[in-house]
Parts: C-alpha cells; sequence; structure tokens
C-alpha cells in the first residue's frame, strides 16, 4: 500500500515549482525584450539628458560660453 497518497507523494509540489519557473523566464524574457537589451543604454540616455539640460542652462544664459565648454567637455569624457 501507499498510504493513502495515490503513488503521487509530494510530485504536485515539483509540478509547481516547475511551472513558476517557466512563468518567471517568460516574464524576464518579455521584459528584456520590451525594455530594451543593449547593456549600456541606460547611461548613454542620461548622458544625452545632462547635455539637453546643459544645452538649456547655456541657452537661457545661467552659464557663459566658458563655462558650457568645459562642462561639455566633462559630460562627454
Amino acid at each position: 500500500m501507499m498510504g493513502g497518497w495515490g503513488g503521487f507523494g509530494l510530485g504536485w509540489l515539483f509540478m509547481l515549482v516547475w511551472w513558476a519557473l517557466i512563468l518567471a523566464v517568460l516574464v524576464g524574457l518579455i521584459r528584456w525584450l520590451f525594455t530594451g537589451h543593449s547593456g549600456d543604454s541606460g547611461a548613454r540616455s542620461d548622458s544625452k539628458r545632462h547635455l539637453d539640460i546643459l544645452k538649456e542652462r547655456y541657452a537661457r544664459g545661467d552659464i557663459d560660453r566658458e563655462t558650457y565648454d568645459r562642462m561639455r567637455r566633462e559630460l562627454e569624457s
């Protein structure tokens, strides 16, 4: 006799873990595909955003040409 378990034991638990793992992989893959998968895209967009802010400050007259050039060189390096 198998003690009333019907021969399955903890098989249901392993099946649950298996499907959770498959679901996690699918969710991760979908997020990776839709958020872009180039490694440094975040760093490039931050740098572009900072340069845009610097250009706006120069256009408003908040900073002079020397300061603009110095800060631009620092951001681009």
